[in-house]
């Protein structure tokens, strides 16, 4: 007898009693679920359906709605998109860019895609979910696998191997390599949409519970151009993948890069300082952004290049206009929720910021945090010809923030950590595992948080973003990529520890494997080639700024 304990995304269910072994697919039918979860997990770590059961042991079924399951989902989206252009374009590149709103942005580096090209894709992707075709994984040494992706055009994956196997996934007779566990079978990927965007093609995922695809999106134009823009630079780097950021580290070449994009950091915030200090009737600055983006570090750089102009700064903290804790609103779960924007007293800010507009002298207020109320040191503050108010905060490109102030008097910049280094071309490193690995080196150093306690937290941080940030992004007069080329490589010593101290208990387990494999392809670079005023140095500390 054994004691099998389901959960389904996390979440206990039952527990159930069994004589002789099981498969995990059995145990699926025996507690009535649905054939459509995507992936499930055994004491935490990833398992495949048809693995048999004999002991105690605990099984967590992950649907495609949940927030794991949706990336799985994506993943998987995007291996059978690969399938499908290995079969029509065999010997072109396919190169995934960039995730852009509901979707990820990806090129033909062998040639440009046409409409016609994107039309048979779907068909053919159609045609492989139809199928109902198995996805095995399978251990490869170095050996098999430079012999089988030689023949996929695929040798930069092989590039960083150091391990005596690596897994990679297979379909038929395509092979190929993914960061993320995928779906078992390429029927569970029901909802994927291409869609052509000249020179390359976009591939859309269900957002919703649904798991529909969104027929109302607005597509995010600025985002996309700031991509672009970033890419071009990586262009005149010849900085695509890891492989030739290792490259640079072990030809010694790695400090004039970095260099280089810090120089191209200062530019763009010059070039910003320079535009704001012409808007003669420009009196605030609002900088927004989501989690770990740099954006107190932009900001105190940007104060700095206006100080050049003849600006002068002058810095109001949003935190400080937060609402008695008695007035706060809370979420469904009965937690306080501070990053709504109700939980603001938008009226006394908009108060303030229309006295400062007009030459005015207001009491600036200051937020006690322990006790949940205003204190009674209020700060006085008065704004003159050349000074501008400077506020950072989540709900910056929101104009109900700033309901009262004319839109030629506020500028609205976004800060965000963009990311399109990949690891191979099939593999990029999203922008959120970017801030992801920043905040685990920040929250450990300075607030002396657990990895665990991060990784909890983050997907609270997400959900808040989805409604407080990204949905007004497209507001920003100005967009700040703030992320460094190189910044993993120097993450990398610190991360490691952390995520290796994560015990196997833990039901974080299998993404900080995720994290772990990620970080396994770079190298390191020592701390002491970044610059004192790097956005860097805001998560690993030794810089100028005082935070």
């Amino acid at each position: 007898m054994f004691e099998v304990e389901i959960k389904i995304d996390g979440i206990h269910r039952k527990k159930m009693i069994y004589a002789t072994s099981k498969t995990i697919k059995e145990i699926e039918v025996d507690i009535g679920l649905s054939p459509n979860y995507i992936a499930v997990k055994k004491k935490n770590k990833y398992a495949n359906f048809n693995d048999e059961i004999n002991t105690d042991t605990k099984i967590d079924f992950i649907n495609s709605h949940s927030a794991e399951g949706l990336f799985i989902y994506q993943d998987t989206a995007i291996f059978i998109l690969c399938c499908a252009f290995h079969k029509l374009f065999m010997g072109n590149k396919l190169v995934i860019e960039h995730s852009i709103g509901d979707g990820v942005y990806m090129e033909n580096f062998s040639k440009t895609f046409s409409e016609n090209d994107v039309q048979n894709l779907q068909i053919e992707m159609s045609k492989i979910v139809a199928e109902k075709l198995e996805i095995e994984e399978i251990l490869l040494d170095p050996q098999k696998a430079t012999e089988i992706f030689q023949k996929f055009n695929r040798k930069r994956v092989l590039k960083n191997i150091r391990f005596n196997k690596m897994k990679f996934v297979k379909c038929g007779e395509y092979y190929d390599y993914f960061l993320r566990k995928l779906a078992q079978n390429t029927s569970l990927i029901s909802a994927i949409k291409l869609e052509y965007h000249s020179p390359g093609l976009i591939l859309r995922f269900p957002k919703t519970n649904d798991l529909q695809i969104n027929k109302n999106r607005t597509f995010p134009r600025k985002l996309f151009a700031a991509h672009q823009e970033h890419d071009k630079w990586l262009d005149i780097l010849n900085m695509h993948y890891v492989s030739s950021l290792n490259d640079a580290i072990n030809d010694y070449t790695a400090k004039n890069l970095i260099q280089v994009e810090e120089a191209l950091h200062e530019k763009k915030i010059v070039n910003i300082a320079n535009d704001i200090s012409q808007k003669k009737d420009a009196k605030l600055i609002l900088i927004a952004g989501p989690s770990s983006s740099g954006k107190t570090t932009f900001a105190k750089r940007l104060s700095i290049q206006l100080q050049v102009n003849g600006v002068i700064p002058k810095i109001i903290g949003m935190d400080d206009y937060f609402l008695p804790r008695k007035w706060t609103p809370k979420k469904k779960n009965g937690e306080y929720d501070f990053e709504s924007i109700q939980a603001l007293d938008l009226k006394l800010l908009n108060q303030n910021l229309m006295g400062l507009m007009n030459g005015e002298e207001v009491n600036i207020p200051k937020y006690d945090f322990l006790t949940g109320t205003r204190n009674d040191n209020y700060r006085k503050m008065q704004i003159g010809e050349n000074e501008i108010v400077i506020m950072e905060g989540i709900h910056g490109l929101n104009d109900k923030l700033t309901y009262s102030i004319p839109f030629n008097q506020k500028i609205k910049i976004y800060v965000s950590a963009l990311n399109n280094l990949n690891i191979d071309c099939h593999n990029r490193i999203a922008t959120t595992d970017s801030r992801k690995f920043r905040r685990l080196v920040r929250d450990f150093k300075f607030r002396g948080h657990k990895p665990e306690i991060t990784l909890n937290m983050w997907r609270s941080v997400r959900s808040g973003e989805d409604v407080n940030i990204f949905p007004f992004q497209e507001n920003a007069d100005y967009m700040f990529n703030s992320i460094l080329t190189y910044e993993l490589a120097v993450l990398k010593k610190y991360i490691l520890p952390l995520l290796k101290s994560v015990s196997d208990e833990s039901e974080n387990y299998s993404e900080v494997q995720r994290l772990i494999e990620i970080l396994g392809h770079f190298y390191n670079i020592q701390d002491d080639l970044v610059p004192s005023n790097s956005i860097l140095r805001e998560f690993i500390g030794g810089g100028i700024f005082e935070y």
